[in-house]
């Protein structure tokens, strides 16, 4: 799985970098065929966003959370896929 880390009106550490990509890596164990991840953190005044974008054979994996704490939007955002692929891996084996 190919990642890549965008950060907007703010340089992002390296240390928020590796932790955002080791999160997402935790997802490759409900489903192996997670092809690119694209990592989006935003910072505006007190809200930082954090949206994740991950592509799967046939469609796209979108979820946002917006919290005041980076490290806290990533758990969430990553919460969120975490169900959306076991419910898109649950589909595929219906067929």
């Amino acid at each position: 799985m190919r990642t890549s880390i965008a950060a907007r009106r703010f340089r992002a550490s390296d240390k928020l970098q590796s932790y955002a990509s080791n999160e997402v890596q935790r997802l490759k164990k409900y489903f192996d065929n997670i092809i690119d991840c694209d990592i989006i953190l935003s910072y505006q005044k007190e809200n930082k966003t954090c949206e994740i974008l991950l592509k799967v054979y046939g469609t796209v994996l979108k979820a946002t959370e917006q919290t005041d704490d980076f490290y806290k939007s990533i758990n969430l955002t990553v919460d969120k896929l975490e169900q959306q692929v076991k419910k898109y891996k649950a589909k595929l084996r219906k067929h």
